[in-house]
């Protein structure tokens, strides 16, 4: 199969050139920046991008390829595209100058394209980009040629053989011919055939993990969402239903009746060992007294995967010995917990990316490249059913993150009650499915109110929805005013122990969806 592999620098929208390279037809892998050079070899590569980043390329300890990755991509043998901080490096490391400009240049600019080449081929002379730099460079190497000038002379784009760089982001969609350029790099430069499809992946998938897990039996916890659910369906088609052992962990974190409901979904879809594990009183114990969220989300999958040993244990006695162990990661995790490279910044501790060394069993997860409308996706084509493709994210560590502070079984019934009001509200206004997100936050604080002609002292909740195609950049959803105050009402109204409801407007970044 024909890839791109993008080396990632650090860059916040790394990400965003997997997606637009996958939305042409053409399989892209993200690898650190300093991974091996057969790792980067491996397989049918047509091309290989440099992301942006942080950094500068002249400070000591920049990030740079492996030794021996430098010298193949600097070999020009096959296509390179550098991009913003790539774009510097390529240009640093072929003997060009790069130093800080005298101020940067962040947001839509303007550049001239300077002579008809393949990358910039068929697209109009004067381009809007968006760029965000301090760095430039300011001599190019030599033989290089200049493609592109920005309005203030600086280099926008150049080219030496196969290699080529923009000190712009195509990438996004503030680039108004990035889609083209990104095209033309794939097509133009790159000869690829643009046969991807997301159907490909199923065969892949089942084909993979038939390879990875050729003998003994694989245990799964599940939680009725939609990556778990469709990671469990594509472990059954490669490996048969006698092989595949589902667990609910009912941690006292799901929302009502969460977990009952999953196993009954999981029975509808055919599945012939499915156990529902209580241990509620275990996780809130475990959580008396803690307010740090990255503790929190520790001590929790500290204890699932705990369970899920000992249920590995329990059953080996009954069914044979457990190899591996089931997991629904999908790439977003991945880049969250700082899993995709050694320049990337952790945000948070997913349980299923951080925490894994902690079980004994071996880790299989089939959607840990894919996006979730990549999920989505491939359950509409295995036949997962479309009230679980289209059900919110739900966070592993569950209610327990979406409560500030110390966890309590008080503020749990709080939390469950309010979250039941905004599901109903939201599906009766007919926007549940408009939204990536949507959910409440009980805040660690009591505010004053009147109510019955008498003063209160109870807490806020924050209510949080969010518009977005892959969960990893988000904007707040503009929801209607006569839904927020029904919302509001409601919450007021019918919750013991509410009397605020608060309205959060941040986008991502600079926050991040879940408040913890």
């Amino acid at each position: 199969m024909e890839k791109i592999i993008i080396l990632d620098f650090g860059s916040q929208y790394t990400h965003l050139i997997a997606r637009r390279i996958r939305e042409l037809k053409v399989y892209s892998e993200i690898l650190p920046f300093n991974v091996s050079i057969n790792k980067i070899k491996s397989g049918d590569v047509k091309g290989i991008i440099l992301s942006g980043g942080p950094d500068s390329v002249y400070q000591p300890n920049a990030p740079k390829p492996s030794k021996k990755a430098e010298e193949w991509i600097l070999a020009g043998k096959i296509p390179v595209l550098g991009i913003c901080y790539g774009f510097q490096l390529l240009a640093y490391m072929l003997g060009g100058n790069v130093e800080k400009g005298i101020r940067g240049e962040y947001g839509r600019a303007e550049i001239d394209v300077l002579e008809e080449n393949d990358l910039f081929k068929g697209l109009p002379q004067k381009q809007v980009v968006w760029m965000s730099h301090g760095d430039i460079v300011a001599e190019l190497p030599p033989k290089a040629l200049a493609l592109a000038k920005s309005k203030d002379g600086l280099v926008a784009a150049f080219k030496l053989g196969k290699i080529y760089g923009v000190q712009f982001h195509p990438e996004v969609k503030h680039t108004v011919c990035g889609r083209e350029i990104l095209r033309n790099f794939l097509f133009e430069v790159c000869k690829c055939e643009g046969l991807w499809d997301i159907g490909d992946i199923v065969n892949r998938v089942v084909e993979d993990i038939r390879k990875e897990a050729s003998s003994g039996n694989v245990l799964m916890a599940v939680s009725g969402g939609v990556d778990s659910t469709t990671s469990a369906c594509l472990i059954k088609m490669a490996l048969g239903v006698d092989r595949i052992y589902l667990v609910v962990i009912d941690t006292g974190f799901l929302r009502e009746n969460e977990a009952e409901k999953a196993v009954r979904l999981y029975e509808k879809l055919g599945f012939k060992h499915i156990f529902l594990v209580d241990v509620k009183e275990k996780f809130i114990s475990r959580l008396k007294g803690v307010v740090d969220p990255e503790e929190k989300r520790r001590l929790i999958s500290q204890l699932y995967f705990e369970v899920l040993d000992e249920k590995a244990d329990e059953l080996a006695k009954e069914y044979g010995e457990f190899k591996y162990l089931g997991q629904g990661t999908i790439y977003p995790d991945r880049v969250e917990s700082g899993a995709t490279g050694r320049a990337t910044a952790r945000i948070k501790s997913h349980h299923n990316v951080v925490y894994t060394h902690l079980s004994k069993l071996v880790k299989l997860e089939p959607l840990k490249d894919l996006y979730k409308d990549e999920v989505r996706k491939i359950a509409e084509l295995i036949g997962v059913p479309k009230e679980v493709i289209f059900k919110h994210p739900f966070p592993g560590p569950g209610l327990a993150i979406r409560i500030i502070g110390e966890v309590t079984e008080e503020k749990l019934k709080i939390l469950r009650k309010v979250d039941k009001i905004v599901e109903e509200e939201l599906r009766k206004a007919g926007i549940y499915k408009m939204l990536w997100q949507a959910f409440p936050v009980l805040l660690p604080i009591k505010t004053v109110g009147v109510m019955g002609d008498e003063r209160t002292y109870r807490y806020a909740i924050a209510l949080r929805a969010v518009i977005s195609e892959d969960a990893m950049t988000a904007e707040f959803a503009k929801l209607p005013w006569n839904l927020l105050e029904r919302l509001s009402s409601r919450i007021v109204n019918e919750v013991k122990n509410v009397n605020r409801v608060l309205y959060d407007i941040t986008n991502k970044p600079p926050a991040t969806i879940e408040y913890e």
